[in-house]
Formats: structure tokens, C-alpha cells, sequence
């Protein structure tokens, strides 16, 4: 990786060029209209478009000026185009009561389609953890196809948005939780550090304590998760074990604030919160087992 920057240092400048091509690239292709009824959604596509407040700012827009950056779309097999970049213009173009959208059409692969659409999304601010899960867990899918150019494929994954491989690998060890407990993490019913410990259990076994969950409405304690990761390896998770641990009177939560002038004496900008956190809890580990 390059030198020890701030998360938006990394991020690359020219991303919009690599994404929607560059004034003289658009000069050479061609932008035509279609039907919106020709677009069809990227398959697997992890982003929301939701009829919010910034779609209404969205329809506003278009309805004034028209779609100003085509979407880019490729050619579908069973007819019209795949979206790659473009899903939230295409909605709002629907509600601004538009019938066509200006695209551009290439011929990417599988790979490169996925890379571009998680690319074009992933820095947006409002991003879920479900979302950024399951499109850091594609891209990944699609870079580990086409080969590292050399260093770690998790680190290449994260470059996009300026976050660090050790980042990306919880986010890929996240969507493997179902849908379910994804959407407790989402509403942070669970928090990210005990899904990441509940995503290393077996589809059955994340069915018991999905069931747990919604029986006793509880939360799951930093404590509670990692048990249910050390009985799940061992293969003693059982519908009874879950509930026996989730059922556990939690210690009470102690909440330590660390000011950022002393912890900026030992991490650089580049590290993230989650970053941060794991290290300092390992540390404490090795602390307590020397004493």
C-alpha cells in the first residue's frame, strides 16, 4: 500500500474518468437514449434505491435538466441492458415521469461489471453495513477471478472508498450472516464486532440464534458472540446452547472514551475505528495473558 494517509487521501481522484470516461473518451462513444423499460437491475445488486428525500432532490434535478451523466449499462442476454452505474438515475427518472434515459453501452465482463458498479456506490455516505457487505464480498469475488496486481486483494478492494484490507475482510466475513441477521445489524440490534463472530457459524446454526433473537428480543454482548463462535467451531451449538448463552445476564457495559490527540500519538489517519479497536483489544490480550 502507498504511505500512511487520511481515508479520503486514498481514494483515487480520477475514479470518475475510470467510471463515466473522460470528455474525450465520451466524445468517441456513443450516448443514446433507451427505454427505461430496456434497463434492468445489475444482478446481486447490494445498494438500496429507496423513494427518499434525496431521490426526491434526484427527480427535482431531472425533471429541470434532464439526466446531465449517462448511466452505464451493458448488453443483456435476454435482451435490453444491465445497469452498471445508473439504478437511482433510472428511478428518478421514472418519477420525474421520463419514459428514456441517456446511456452509454460497453462490453464489460462479469468481473469488470462488478468492480465498476461496487465502485460507483461504495462512497456514498448513507451506506448500510448490509450493503457494504455484500458489495465488498462481490468485488472481492471478482478481483480474487481476475488476479492481484501484486500486494493484498483486500487492501485493492477497499482503495475505492479508502478503507483498510483488515476493514474489507470483516465486511466479507459479515455477508455471510443470512439476511436476517443482517438486518439486525442494519438496525443495530447486533453490533458489527458480534456479527462478524456470528458469520464464522454454520447457516443452522445462525438459524437458532436468529430465533433466540426475535423469542427474547435481547442483544448480544461482545462476550455472548464470541462464545457462540468458540461453541460453534467445536461443534456443540446447539438450539439449547444458544439459548443458555444469549440468556446469560450480561455484565454491565463499561464505556471507555479515548481522546483522539492520545490516540493519534500511535495510529496514523489511515486506520479506521474498527481498526483501532481490534488492535488495542489484542494488545490487551497479550497484556493480560503475561500477567
Amino acid at each position: 500500500m502507498a504511505g500512511k494517509k487520511g481515508s479520503a487521501s486514498k481514494v483515487k481522484l480520477n475514479r470518475f474518468d475510470d467510471l463515466f470516461g473522460s470528455v474525450e473518451k465520451e466524445a468517441k462513444e456513443q450516448i443514446t437514449y433507451v427505454k427505461l423499460t430496456d434497463l434492468y437491475a445489475f444482478q446481486g445488486h447490494p445498494f438500496r434505491v429507496l423513494d427518499d428525500e434525496k431521490m426526491e432532490e434526484t427527480k427535482e434535478s431531472i425533471s429541470k435538466y434532464g439526466v446531465l451523466v449517462p448511466g452505464i449499462v451493458r448488453p443483456r442476454e435476454g435482451g435490453g441492458y444491465e445497469i452498471i452505474a445508473g439504478h437511482r438515475r433510472k428511478r428518478g427518472s421514472e418519477l420525474a415521469g421520463l419514459d428514456t434515459m441517456p446511456i452509454i453501452v460497453r462490453n464489460y465482463t462479469d468481473d469488470e461489471a462488478t468492480i465498476i458498479m461496487v465502485d460507483s456506490n461504495i462512497q456514498r455516505e448513507d451506506i448500510l453495513p448490509s450493503e457494504k457487505a455484500k458489495a465488498y464480498a462481490m468485488k472481492y469475488e471478482a478481483m480474487k477471478h481476475q488476479g492481484s496486481k501484486g500486494g493484498s486483494t483486500l487492501d485493492e478492494v477497499g482503495e475505492a472508498a479508502g478503507e483498510s484490507g483488515k476493514t474489507v475482510q470483516r465486511y466479507v466475513w459479515l455477508s455471510r450472516l443470512s439476511d436476517e441477521l443482517l438486518a439486525m445489524v442494519d438496525t443495530k440490534k447486533i453490533g458489527i464486532s458480534q456479527g462478524v463472530d456470528i458469520s464464522f457459524l454454520s447457516k443452522k446454526q445462525q438459524q437458532y440464534v436468529k430465533m433466540i433473537l426475535q423469542e427474547t428480543g435481547a442483544a448480544v454482548s461482545h462476550a455472548q458472540a464470541a462464545k457462540l463462535k468458540e461453541y460453534g467451531k467445536s461443534g456443540e451449538l446447539t438450539l439449547a446452547m444458544v439459548r443458555l448463552i444469549l440468556s446469560e445476564e450480561k455484565p454491565k457495559e463499561r464505556k471507555v472514551t479515548i481522546k483522539s490527540d492520545r490516540i493519534n500519538q500511535y495510529f496514523s489517519e489511515d486506520y479506521s475505528s474498527d481498526d483501532i479497536e481490534d488492535i488495542i483489544i489484542q494488545l490487551l490480550k497479550e497484556w493480560k495473558e503475561k500477567q
